[in-house]
């Protein structure tokens, strides 16, 4: 066994696909009772690595943000036995409070030892793949992965590596193209996220260097943004998904690197009290920065963002900020109309990073068009 402190993002489900185990096994290894509440620093005993033994056959609740294959995942099972077991014809349509049967041994994963069949196809590793993430796709475990690409750690894969997929009948010798990611759920039943959502595979395509894990963790929050600030079109998600594309680097930073020490003294920011540079840096998806604006923003939403500034990089909180300003700024008006730069100018002041923001902006496109 090892130990392993909690950071800000972590879940237990991710971290149980991290250390190729189950949340279950978390959960009894560290007396959790919750396995949704876990805290920031605490020590967690992580049992040795092993392909989670299929479940007894139960029930489950889906949840906002649950995808079909972290569900199977958890559970030691497939996306496939899953389907099957529920009548699912489109693993990508599932909703909050849908109750899912969980096949016991005869339809979940299949055992480590088992021989993987013959004619698998191939797939190369992307940047923010996880062997956990790829089984899921596929429809396969990541056992049956690991002992046909002979990994013996699967934490350790490496980006341009050609695995072999088992039991998939591609053809050996070219990259099979993965079936659909499944989306995210919440809002209307069947869809990815209700009015205004996308889907998780819809945000890494626009944001590919965003993992699965990040994906799934902040798509309710993102889609419960859009909704709020009424980006509801293809054009204006296309528009503010770029500008967020661009302003995060791919959503991978909601808080600025930099100190913040520059913006020191900037009364145009409302920065006056000492310290107040690095106290509101920029966080958040689109890089909320200043006294001023943090009080704003703080006084729209509801929450007290000039004494709590850490908390404009919570995803909960990040994505309203987003959407509060983009909604502040009129800027669904300038979407519809189809001038990006002008809503470029109200979200940079310029157009800073215009090349990329259009790059992002035609990648939206040819997703969400």
């Amino acid at each position: 066994m090892t130990t392993y402190s909690v950071r800000s993002g972590d879940t237990l489900s991710g971290l149980a696909q991290r250390f190729n185990t189950s949340v279950s096994s978390l959960q009894k290894t560290n007396h959790i009772a919750n396995a949704n509440l876990i805290r920031v620093g605490q020590r967690l005993t992580v049992p040795d690595g092993f392909q989670a033994a299929p479940s007894k056959a139960g029930s489950y609740t889906v949840r906002s943000g649950d995808t079909l294959s972290g569900i199977a995942g958890r559970h030691g099972t497939t996306v496939g036995a899953l389907a099957k077991a529920n009548g699912i014809a489109n693993p990508n349509k599932i909703y909050v409070g849908q109750r899912l049967t969980i096949p016991g041994a005869g339809g979940g994963a299949a055992p480590v030892t088992s021989k993987p069949p013959s004619g698998g196809a191939s797939y190369t590793v992307r940047s923010g793949d996880t062997l956990s993430g790829i089984a899921g796709r596929y429809g396969t475990t990541v056992g049956a992965l690991q002992q046909a690409n002979r990994i013996a750690d699967p934490n350790k894969i490496q980006v341009g590596q050609k695995l072999t997929i088992p039991g998939r009948t591609g053809g050996t010798g070219g990259t099979s193209k993965p079936p659909p990611s499944t989306g995210g759920v919440g809002g209307t039943p069947g869809t990815s996220g209700g009015k205004g959502g996308v889907s998780v595979a819809q945000l890494r395509r626009i944001m590919p260097n965003l993992s699965q894990a990040k994906a799934e963790q902040y798509l309710p929050h993102l889609n419960k943004a859009m909704a709020e600030a009424n980006i509801n079109t293809p054009r204006r998600k296309e528009m503010f998904l770029a500008q967020l594309a661009h302003e995060s680097g791919e959503l991978r930073y909601m808080e600025e690197i930099a100190s913040g020490a520059a913006y020191e003294g900037r009364k145009d920011l409302g920065n006056t009290q000492p310290g107040d540079g690095k106290r509101y840096k920029g966080r958040g998806p689109i890089q909320l920065t200043g006294r001023a604006n943090y009080r704003a923003a703080g006084k729209a939403l509801g929450i007290d963002l000039e004494g709590h500034p850490e908390r404009a990089k919570d995803p909960d909180v990040a994505f309203r900020i987003a959407g509060w300003y983009w909604q502040s700024r009129n800027l669904n008006s300038y979407a519809d109309a189809g001038n990006f730069r002008e809503v470029t100018r109200r979200i940079n002041g310029g157009y800073n990073g215009l090349a990329s923001r259009e790059m992002y902006y035609r990648r939206a496109q040819d997703v969400l068009g």
